[in-house]
């Protein structure tokens, strides 16, 4: 009888320090406070793109050979290989949601359902995610570690049949100057077209 009593205490308290997805994400989310660096690559049908990503709260900075975004909390500035030109924009809380890991925590938290997945990545938490109204997005899964809370990987399902796959590694912790986040001229080829959209 002790010994199923023990056992008995034993679940229960597993049970109770078991995080839920939400606690989760406000974990890798808390993790993610002051200014934080990492390197990406995005895999999908259409191909692999690498690059590094600055992020100090909602302000962030993102650079691969194809695309270069800075946004400073209010204006954001977007260069693309493929037109040859910067565009100048306010954007909205949705369009910031594709593109700032912080903002699309919050919206991942306010907007979709979620749910604790079975796990694909050793040593990591998986959290599935899907949308409590009609979204370009049909699903998600989150895959935060363990050890760091910081997230790994996310996958996404698109309702139009498309998939991508985001990985983050080498996270670093270093403060920058505000300029980081506003467009630099020096890192995107010489005479390129600035259009203001705004």
């Amino acid at each position: 009888m002790k010994k199923i009593l023990s056992i008995i205490m034993l679940l229960a308290a597993f049970t109770a320090s078991a995080q839920t997805p939400q606690q989760m994400l406000d974990k890798a989310v808390a993790a993610l406070k002051g200014t934080v660096s990492a390197n990406y690559s995005v895999k999908s049908t259409q191909g692999k793109m690498n690059g590094t990503i600055v992020i100090d709260g909602t302000k962030f900075r993102m650079l691969s050979s194809d695309v270069k975004c800075w946004y400073d909390g209010k204006t954001q500035w977007t260069y693309s290989k493929a037109t040859e030109e910067v565009n100048v924009t306010t954007p909205t809380a949705a369009e910031l949601a594709t593109t700032n890991p912080m903002a699309a925590a919050q919206s991942f938290k306010k907007n979709f359902n979620m749910w604790k997945a079975a796990g694909q990545i050793p040593n990591h938490y998986a959290i599935m995610l899907k949308p409590k109204a009609n979204s370009d997005i049909k699903q998600v899964y989150l895959y935060i570690s363990n050890g760091t809370n910081l997230l790994h990987n996310a996958h996404f399902k698109m309702a139009d049949g498309s998939a991508f796959t985001i990985t983050l590694t080498n996270y670093k912790k270093a403060a920058m100057p505000a300029s980081t986040f506003t467009y630099d001229a020096s890192l995107v080829p010489a005479g390129t077209e600035v259009v203001d959209l705004r």
